[in-house]
């Protein structure tokens, strides 16, 4: 029964800092863009440019 006495008091405090990390990275901007991260890999920013050149191959 004294555990009770700790381990609530514990888990109590530990949820409460949970939601205000939670509610303080909402409220900077953690989660405006779920999507960008996701989509970046889909484009090919590593196209060759005009005149560049190719390395030799290795077949």
């Amino acid at each position: 029964m004294l555990a009770l006495l700790w381990l609530i008091p514990l888990t109590l405090a530990l949820g409460g800092a949970a939601l205000a990390l939670f509610v303080w990275s909402a409220r900077s901007g953690q989660f405006d863009d779920l999507d960008a991260a996701a989509h970046r890999i889909l484009r090919d920013d590593d196209a060759p440019r005009r005149g560049a050149r190719r390395p030799p191959d290795r077949g």
